[in-house]
């Protein structure tokens, strides 16, 4: 991975889904969350935004992320937050889970603010961490919430779904994923040094040799006599 890239984890909430169709059939986007992370760090430099929909929030749905439609009701439509939200994803490769059901939303928002506009996919490029976390997990459950409780990250502040909350979980969780370490801060000193003396320690043991033990013979006499003891005995799984 280029860890000079621009990576932003990306997370949303709608007022509901269909189950039958695509899943934004009939349905809006009301919460998009991203946060940037450059170097394997978190830059701070994040975009949160609430959009009021010209619809009502599912009962099901309000469940989930405890978005009322009273609190959208002063909120932005998304043509209002379109350009800042393409100039803040431009250029960058955008990480999300389930990337299907997010980007479906999106996209019928860009569809009918523009026709011509085109597709999500076709600004940026895309991670769909399910998809990297099958690989890793076959067979196993890999909902973000699971994944998390597998790699250990807090949620505490996570009651409900948050787009912006989210983002936060899933930027931390793929740079697990791809790292094996999640670095949210600047190298130190003392991390540089960590690394020197792990790299050495590769080194090391890469030039070094294993001693390899040949039988004797009175060894080999000894290992054919027990053979012979166990076939007589009618004990022995080999000739």
């Amino acid at each position: 991975m280029n860890t000079k890239k621009r990576i932003v984890a990306l997370d949303t909430e709608t007022t509901g889904m269909n189950f039958y169709k695509e899943p934004y059939v009939n349905h809006r986007l009301i919460e998009i969350g991203a946060v940037e992370i450059i170097q394997r760090r978190f830059t701070g430099n994040n975009f949160h935004v609430y959009i009021k929909p010209d619809r009502k929030i599912d009962s099901e749905a309000l469940k989930v992320h405890g978005i009322t439609d009273n609190f959208l009701s002063d909120k932005p439509c998304f043509k209002d937050i379109a350009d800042q939200f393409l100039k803040y994803i431009q250029d960058s490769e955008l990480i999300i889970h389930n990337a299907m059901f997010d980007v479906g939303f999106i996209n019928q928002e860009l569809h009918f603010l523009n026709k011509k506009l085109g597709s999500l996919d076709t600004m940026c490029s895309i991670i769909d961490t399910l998809k990297v976390a099958r690989k890793l997990f076959p067979g196993k459950k890999n909902t973000l919430d699971a994944l998390c409780i597998r790699y250990k990250i807090k949620k505490s502040p996570r009651d409900l779904h948050s787009a912006i909350l989210d983002a936060h979980l899933l930027g931390r969780l793929y740079l697990l994923m791809t790292g094996g370490q999640e670095s949210m801060f600047v190298n130190t000193e003392t991390n540089k040094k960590k690394i020197s003396t792990k790299n050495k320690k590769k080194k090391i043991f890469k030039k070094s040799s294993l001693k390899i033990l040949k039988t004797t013979e009175v060894e080999m006499t000894a290992h054919k006599q027990y053979l012979a003891f166990l076939k007589k005995n009618h004990i022995c799984l080999w000739n």
